[in-house]
């Protein structure tokens, strides 16, 4: 993993999206086509793109946002992800189960991605930091 960065990996391709300070305009140029390329799935009469078959994808919003998570559930879907949103009052986390015993127990069940959502601000990085390196870290 490239040191300086935390978002990029070892050959400076994008592995978390966290923020976009520290990204060189190669990043957001990608970023941006990319979203482009997506605008119209919506219009689209099938709106499924096989762009994340066979991922899952893991909404844990330590927040309430109704509008914030379901527009990540939902992109998530349309690029035919599997989607588990994480309801965190009602998980272990109410227990007194640190940020960390979380990740670990999600990180055990084979996904690939976590929508972080929190109040504290640094805690998706913190997760970026201690994830498996195929797990990949966007900060919403």
């Amino acid at each position: 993993m490239n040191a300086a960065n935390i978002q990029l990996d070892a050959q400076g391709r994008l592995r978390h999206f966290l923020t976009i300070e520290g990204l060189k305009r190669r990043h957001l140029d990608e970023i941006l086509n990319t979203a482009e390329t997506l605008t119209g799935v919506a219009e689209r009469r099938v709106k499924k793109l096989p762009t994340l078959h066979g991922k899952t994808v893991v909404n844990l919003f330590f927040e309430n946002s109704t509008r914030t998570r379901t527009t990540f559930e939902l992109a998530a879907k349309r690029l035919s992800a599997d989607v588990l949103n994480l309801n965190i009052g009602s998980s272990s986390t109410a227990k007194g189960e640190t940020l960390l015993d979380t990740i670990r127990n999600i990180e055990a069940m084979q996904c690939d991605m976590f929508v972080v959502r929190h109040a504290a601000s640094g805690a998706a990085e913190f997760i970026a930091h201690h994830v498996q390196p195929h797990i990949a870290v966007l900060n919403a």
